[in-house]
């Protein structure tokens, strides 16, 4: 290995201010980031995966007394809406806290949980995409035509009545339907049906 230019100037001045020190003595101490620069430079194709890289997070943060009605929130691991939202003070020198009553967006289950305003809850990533019915398996799945031409067969038919009996009934009479997917923690159901006209 090449000896680097910098540390033989300070090794010699330090040899001219300390005469009495021979050589033999000398020890070489190296800057952490020289010996960095030194293994980088071996291969410039490096790659440092990041947490971004292993997948977008689930949830992200929020604070409780930020949270709304119509806002989302996670209780029990589960991603639900929020139905009522109220705010209480705990004694003279207590802390605010939320009372929240939820739906799950996926079951419809209610649930509840009581946070300090000032703490974070975990607030779950909601999506929704919106997908062209090509058929209806005999087996209670759908067929669905993405956006980029390929389908989608690993929906099951929605559990909601209304939903479901649109969907049926509009399939039956030939209609052109659109169903828009709701997606949060790992977790997909239809939730809208909607007539975009004849096939």
């Amino acid at each position: 290995m090449r000896s680097n230019p910098s540390i033989r100037r300070e090794l010699i001045t330090y040899h001219h201010q300390r005469p009495s020190v021979p050589p033999s003595s000398w020890r070489v101490v190296i800057h952490p980031a020289q010996v960095i620069k030194v293994a980088m430079s071996d291969s410039e194709d490096h790659h440092f995966e990041s947490k971004a890289d292993a997948g977008a997070s689930k949830t992200f943060p929020m604070q409780a007394g930020a949270i709304r009605k119509g806002g989302y929130l996670v209780i029990k691991n589960r991603p639900c809406k929020v139905v009522e939202v109220s705010t209480s003070k705990t004694g003279k020198h207590g802390h605010a806290k939320c009372h929240f009553v939820a739906l799950d967006i996926f079951n419809g289950k209610k649930l509840e949980d009581i946070v300090p305003s000032s703490h974070n809850c975990d607030v779950p990533h909601v999506d929704r995409t919106e997908y062209q019915l090509i058929d209806i398996s005999e087996d209670g799945f759908v067929s669905l035509l993405t956006d980029n031409g390929s389908t989608k067969d690993d929906l099951k038919l929605p559990t909601d009545d209304a939903i479901l009996t649109q969907l049926k009934d509009g399939f039956a009479e030939g209609k052109d339907l659109a169903l828009t997917v709701m997606s949060a923690m790992g977790e997909e159901q239809i939730c809208a049906v909607k007539d975009v006209g004849p096939r």
